[in-house]
């Protein structure tokens, strides 16, 4: 999946694609034309960089109720012929759980799609995934043939049937058409669950990776086999080098980690890393800034596992360096450095937005720091990357650390985060947000009766809207 285009953070189109707050709010003031048509632009264009992740379905499905829109665009996006030749659950993901969303709200065109699809559809798992936990046994019943008959009566098709029936997200379908009295559908069932049991135990039993009674070279070997191959050993390796090495193989891993072959030194880095090696920070620092890329990023990960406090005073040395280590560096401070340490959180976190934009990877652990250490100073750049980041995890981190750092988060964004896409966004926001301003009291007591809203966030709604909390 290519990465989305977002659009800029003042448009509602880029709001909604971010899936903040106050894309709801623009959306309900804009004409309604206009914010349906972005709405359906960003639920047949999965907006989310990492779609595994972060969340947007719950958020877009309010809004359909909100401007009372209907699914047509999802039913051609879901019936377009691309559902056929690009299979890949990226496309057609968002739209079956904004679905599942909206069935679960009672409409009952969405549970209709939803069941058209899982007959028909390409994405077929994820929509009876969706019915699973939203419709009746009837109309779960009624999906075995069309599902089953996806499976021909063939050695392979059993095969992709007990996978099938395996992976299942949600197996409530799976075992009402275990009990059904059909030869073609119970018995098919039953046998296909018994296939995959066997073939998960099979694997549980199966042979994997090196065993105890391996030597260090062994090890080492092993490991560099597999970068040969392309696959990344070094951290399986080293919990295997803990496995097997003792004392008085110290001397050989050092070396290794200083000069042996690529896979070796990665596994020794991590292996000295986790052991909180005395030499290992001087060999990191000689990897980081070494001719091998692989050993260099390799290296940087180890020194981010280590946890001691030599790695905190270490990285106080190494947190002005420009490179990959120096910002390395600035993470461990952001994550387990003291109040001394708020100056070099700062001017990395200020750097990266300058140098990276919203999005850098590295924000995540310094924007965790600046509120972590309370660093008051940093609620602008926080405030920058809170607005235009295109990741609504990011921001959620961001509006913790506004609550941290920026006295006026209560009136301000934490307002518009009542009605963020991210639960434990929302969960924050109900615990600070002011309730003088009238959209707050409204919008916590529609969260409370809400009943696909998460636990915890009905929970921080009722401390302050209980018999016990101030009056809302």
């Amino acid at each position: 999946m290519f990465d989305p285009f977002i659009a800029p953070s003042g448009t509602l189109l880029g709001l909604l694609q971010r899936g903040r707050g106050d894309g709801t709010l623009h959306a309900l003031a804009a004409p309604r034309p206009e914010a349906l048509a972005a709405l359906n632009h960003c639920v047949l264009s999965d907006p989310r960089h990492d779609w595994q992740l972060e969340n947007r379905s719950l958020y877009y499905a309010r809004l359909y109720l909100d401007l009372d829109g209907g699914t047509e665009e999802i039913e051609r996006h879901l019936w377009d012929p691309e559902d056929h030749l690009d299979t890949e659950d990226s496309r057609t993901g968002l739209a079956l759980a904004v679905l599942g969303h909206l069935a679960s709200y009672g409409r009952d065109d969405a549970l209709v799609l939803l069941r058209r699809y899982a007959a028909t559809g390409a994405n077929w798992a994820w929509a009876l995934d969706e019915l699973a936990l939203r419709d009746d046994d009837a109309g779960l019943r009624s999906l075995a043939e069309p599902v089953l008959g996806r499976f021909p009566a063939t050695p392979e098709g059993a095969a992709e049937l007990a996978a099938a029936v395996r992976d299942a997200f949600e197996p409530h379908p799976w075992r009402l058409w275990a009990d059904d009295p059909r030869e073609t559908v119970g018995a098919r069932v039953r046998a296909a669950r018994e296939q995959g049991s066997f073939d998960r135990w099979q694997r549980q039993m199966g042979p994997g990776g090196p065993r105890p009674g391996w030597s260090v070279q062994a090890v080492f070997d092993w490991a560099q086999q597999g970068l040969e191959r392309g696959s990344a050993l070094h951290v399986p390796a080293a919990r295997c080098l803990s496995a097997v090495a003792g004392a008085e193989d110290r001397p050989a891993i050092v070396e290794a980690a200083g000069s042996g072959p690529e896979g070796a030194r990665c596994a020794a880095l991590h292996y000295l890393a986790e052991a909180r090696d005395p030499a290992v920070l001087a060999l990191i620092e000689q990897a980081a800034t070494g001719p091998s890329p692989t050993v260099a990023e390799v290296a940087v990960a180890a020194f981010e596992r280590m946890c001691g406090d030599e790695a905190v005073v270490r990285a106080r040395g190494w947190a002005h360096r420009p490179d990959a280590l120096g910002a390395s560096a600035a993470g461990v401070l952001a994550g387990r450095g003291a109040a001394q340490d708020a100056p070099l959180v700062l001017a990395a976190l200020r750097e990266a937005v300058r140098g990276d934009g919203p999005d850098a990877q590295r924000l995540w652990t310094l924007v965790d720091g600046a509120g972590r250490l309370g660093i008051v100073c940093a609620a602008p750049v926080l405030r920058h990357v809170y607005r235009e980041t295109s990741s609504s995890h990011l921001r959620g981190r961001a509006a913790r650390a506004l609550a941290a750092t920026d006295p006026s988060f209560a009136t301000g964004f934490a307002v518009e985060c009542l009605w963020d896409c991210e639960e434990t966004t929302r969960e924050l926001a109900a615990h600070h947000a002011e309730t003088g301003d009238v959209r707050v009291a409204e919008r916590l007591r529609r969260l409370a009766a809400d009943p696909a809203e998460e636990v915890e966030v009905q929970t921080a709604v009722r401390s302050r809207i209980g018999p016990d909390a101030p009056a809302v």
